[in-house]
């Protein structure tokens, strides 16, 4: 199922599909290695849903949700 990567709930892992940021958020949203291919999962949420906290290519990175709600990815 193809969401919003704001939408992936905690512990559930996804692949991301597409960055649909531009100008300068879409390309901080890359140079932080969230490219289409990579794999992530949600590993929390702070008590008001935002930001979320995922874990990819071994470290864990924190976004807002403004900045989740431009990536697109495929729930595994």
């Amino acid at each position: 199922m193809v969401m919003s990567l704001r939408k992936l709930a905690v512990n559930q892992k996804g692949c991301i599909k597409a960055v649909t940021a531009s100008g300068e958020m879409g390309r901080r949203i890359r140079d932080m290695g969230l490219v289409p291919g990579t794999p992530v999962m949600v590993v929390g949420r702070a008590p008001l849903a935002d930001p979320v906290a995922l874990r990819m290519r071994g470290f864990t990175l924190s976004l807002r949700n403004s900045e989740a709600d431009c990536i697109t990815v495929e729930a595994v």
